[in-house]
């Protein structure tokens, strides 16, 4: 049985896209720059906000003034608004109940801001005492570098052989190989089944429930 379950947030525990994307598109009106369709945003999250802003201002705007002036806008209102269309996907509450009865530690590794992170999961998931809840920090690189990784392992004090590490993106799956650790890939979340398949992960499952088997029988 592994002893730790490492879980990517957008994408993988919580379905945030509608969420992201009309706090981005605030963000964009706010300065005066076109917005975007919904479908268009699940490719443009994954690494961290200022990578949206980059990916979200127009050709010829993607300047790191202009995304400190996207930044400024976006998260006072996201900070507000971060919960009101995002929802768990379907299984993940019992999913993490079922992990916490059986003695496994749960964990988050995301490269959403951590202010936004700690509000989420504490929001949706009260009932679950997680050995770790990080997301992006100042000074601290993004995934898929393995430092998050590496600091909740040290805050759970679990060797890698007794990590499952589960994502919806190809970032993911590099980070946990980045980190030595088991891949599992979902794929309900903002990534397609290729993106996953193409790095190779040494799972991927189609429901929440089969993490749980993962885990148990790892």
């Amino acid at each position: 049985m592994k002893k730790l379950a490492i879980f990517d947030l957008d994408g993988t525990l919580l379905n945030t896209i509608a969420d992201l994307a009309q706090s981005t598109n605030h963000a964009l009106e706010a300065l005066g720059y076109p917005t975007h369709e919904l479908s268009a945003y699940p490719l443009m999250v994954g690494n961290g906000i200022n990578k949206l802003f980059e990916r979200a201002l127009p050709e010829g705007e993607k300047t790191p003034e202009n995304v400190l002036r996207m930044r400024a806008e976006f998260i006072p209102y996201y900070n507000v608004h971060n919960a009101d269309m995002s929802r768990p996907y379907l299984g993940i509450p019992d999913l993490l109940e079922r992990l916490q009865a059986a003695g496994v530690q749960v964990a988050v590794a995301s490269n959403k801001y951590q202010e936004a992170t700690t509000k989420l999961i504490a929001h949706y998931f009260p009932a679950i005492r997680f050995a770790a809840v990080l997301g992006q920090r100042e000074g601290v690189p993004v995934k898929p570098d393995p430092a998050i990784v590496h600091d909740i392992l040290r805050l759970a004090q679990a060797a890698p052989a007794d990590v499952l590490y589960v994502g919806d993106s190809g970032v993911d799956m590099l980070t946990a190989r980045n980190a030595g650790v088991e891949a599992c890939g979902v794929t309900w979340g903002f990534r397609p089944r290729a993106e996953l398949e193409s790095v190779q992960p040494a799972h991927i499952v189609d429901k929440a429930e089969d993490i749980y088997t993962l885990v148990i029988n790892g």
